[in-house]
């Protein structure tokens, strides 16, 4: 019995003792930890852009400004056509977060054709006439316009947007022929210009190629305000006071575009691996 005590009391000192050096044993730091990395954030940037496309334009009226040729006019009715031209723009922007950019753009729209027929009857010597004018001639543009749009968000590299512009536009009216069927008069324009304020309406959808170049497909509404010629004159007469003026002038355009981005976003790379010792 006092063996099996004498046995006990050991072990216990044993024990004792090694808590002891194990407390005054150093105590190993704990392996390195790594913060996760920050979330991208917003971030803006410098783009250029370039667009190609076409227009669908039309126009309210066409008309002299001498009101005395409209005076004995009983009934009037106009219709216009305007042909399909070409649209190219250049401009520099800039992208404040990843949902809001603005840009400044400057276009050419190409010449086209016009075309308008006025259908109407009129008192001659008390008996009403009819009458009918056809006019042709052409048109051009050159738009300076800031635009600001919001990106509605992301799918499969997809981002539609819309937005918004305002600015000013040159309206060029070129060699109007007016043509008068009954008489076969004809009164002449040559070409004329004026600035109008100008808006846009636009919708579109844009495609990231890379982190620095977007493809854009867009539809714009453009309100262009008033072209006008210059002095009229019968054919064969001299130079009138008067001009014709074609109103209201819109369009609906289609054009493909491409961004490029000036500043490429940051990148955010992953911690490095955590290595422990075996």
């Amino acid at each position: 019995m006092r063996c099996v005590k004498s046995l006990l009391a050991a072990g216990a000192a044993s024990l004792i003792s090694s808590m002891a050096f194990a407390a005054d044993m150093p105590i190993a730091a704990p392996p390195p930890m790594y913060a996760p990395p920050a979330p991208p954030v917003d971030f803006g940037g410098w783009y250029l852009r370039g667009d190609i496309g076409f227009s669908n334009q039309q126009f309210k009226d066409l008309h002299n400004t001498n009101a005395a040729l409209y005076a004995p006019v009983v009934s009037f009715q106009q219709t216009s056509t305007v042909n399909t031209g070409g649209i190219f723009d250049v401009g520099v922007g800039y992208r404040v977060n990843n949902w809001f950019r603005a840009d400044v753009i400057g276009q050419y729209r190409g010449k086209t054709n016009f075309l308008a027929t006025d259908s109407y009857t009129f008192t001659n010597a008390g008996v009403v006439t009819p009458g009918v004018d056809t006019y042709t001639g052409t048109k051009s543009e050159w738009l300076v316009m800031a635009n600001a749009y919001v990106d509605l968000g992301t799918w499969w590299c997809v981002t539609p947007f819309i937005g918004a512009g305002v600015g000013a536009a040159r309206v060029t009216i070129d060699n109007l022929v007016d043509t008068n069927t009954p008489t076969n008069g004809v009164n002449l324009a040559g070409s004329g210009s004026k600035w109008n304020l100008a808006w846009a309406a636009h919708a579109g959808l844009a495609y990231k190629i890379n982190p620095s170049t977007t493809l854009e497909l867009a539809y714009s509404y453009v309100s262009l305000g008033d072209g006008v010629t210059a002095n009229s004159h019968n054919f064969n007469a001299p130079l009138s006071p008067y001009v014709w003026q074609v109103k209201n002038i819109t369009s609906n355009d289609l054009k493909l575009g491409v961004r490029w981005e000036l500043n490429t976003p940051p990148a955010y790379a992953p911690p490095p691996p955590l290595v422990t010792k075996g």
